[in-house]
């Protein structure tokens, strides 16, 4: 049995994966994907395909989304001493200025210009920051504003593990996406359909909507050797009062949050007092969840499959528990389930499978 909370180790939510099955690229149908089913609580499973996600849910369910939209924030162009150069938008701070990394960054010295598109969008680094960020100030031609500079000349920030472009950007957005600001999809909602939405809501299924917009702090591998020691990056989010009285009313008549993605479950849990009410709000968010961690909010979880040794593998087993995860996923890998950001789903909850 796995230790709790400060005792714990990262090492100890390790499993090996074949790097043929981490997905390359979306499916051509978004709702196409597979679906494991997984009792949190016994770790009974069952296979299914996501279009009929329908037939594991109840009428009066709420399925809390996030409808962060993602920016096309990798921008590859040249400095001005000639040579490729690629600078990778993080977090807004300004009008003109923003958070980002860039390649080659020792080379980047404060005071050095980038250019993109032709020399439309030019960058200057002004300030050297932690972890390899930089703080930089842009400029463009025209009066357009920067987002549809960003629109015409980015590109989606793909994952890591992922090495195949990407032929249509829509295709890291989900169906229901509007909130512009994340440096990555929340990829569990990827799945969902305008077609399997409306279904929903006709089976009395609640859709309510919140934001959080996703860093790139998801993608970077935890360091740490005991999990206690690992500090989670800060997201920003926002709750409207409308989300929250639906979400408050269905706990209060028994029905269940069913949260789709860890994205929306570190929101809800992030605004839930000790007595299970939810609050609207607005502001960043660093919470932590693994192991030991008592849910406040919700009843169930739709998700993707998780890098190994990743927080969000920490999180989906504190609201079941490592050993029936690693079985999930262990089952997931023998029937050639696609794994992370473009790959297949999981849904966790009291099943009666």
């Amino acid at each position: 049995m796995i230790k709790q909370d400060k005792d714990l180790l990262v090492s100890q939510f390790d499993f090996s994966l074949p790097e043929s099955l981490i997905a390359q690229s979306p499916l051509q149908r978004r709702s196409d994907s597979k679906l494991l089913l997984v009792e949190r609580n016994l770790g009974t499973l069952a296979h299914d395909t996501f279009a009929k996600l329908g037939h594991w849910l109840r009428a009066g369910d709420v399925l809390v989304v996030n409808d962060t939209k993602v920016l096309p924030a990798r921008l590859i162009g040249k400095k001005a001493s000639e040579g490729q150069v690629e600078c990778l938008l993080l977090e807004r701070v300004g009008s003109q200025h923003w958070k980002a990394l860039v390649k080659p960054g020792r080379r980047l010295a404060v005071g050095s210009e980038m250019y993109f598109g032709e020399d439309l969008l030019k960058a200057t680094v002004v300030e050297r920051l932690d972890d390899g960020e930089r703080l930089v100030r842009f400029s463009w031609q025209g009066d357009q504003p920067f987002e549809s500079v960003l629109d015409q000349l980015g590109e989606m920030p793909l994952p890591p593990y992922i090495h195949q472009p990407l032929l249509e950007k829509d295709r890291y957005q989900t169906v229901y996406a509007k909130e512009t600001g994340s440096a990555a999809a929340p990829t569990a909602g990827l799945h969902f359909t305008p077609e399997l939405l409306l279904e929903l809501k006709n089976q009395g299924i609640e859709i309510v909507s919140l934001t959080l917009h996703v860093g790139l702090g998801t993608f970077r591998p935890v360091k740490a050797e005991r999990i206690s020691e690992h500090k989670m990056h800060s997201e920003y989010y926002e709750l409207g009062q409308e989300a929250a009285s639906q979400i408050n009313l269905a706990k209060q008549t028994g029905r269940r949050i069913i949260a789709v993605g860890t994205t929306s479950c570190r929101v809800l849990e992030s605004l839930t007092d000790e007595q299970g009410v939810i609050s609207a709000g607005r502001g960043w968010t660093d919470i932590f969840i693994y192991p030991g961690y008592r849910f406040r909010c919700i009843n169930g979880l739709i998700t993707n499959f998780h890098l190994p040794k990743s927080t969000l593998l920490m999180l989906i087993s504190a609201f079941s528990s490592w050993e029936i995860v690693y079985k999930a996923y262990m089952e997931a890998i023998d029937h050639e389930y696609r794994f992370f950001s473009f790959g297949d789903a999981t849904f966790f909850a009291d099943h009666s499978l």
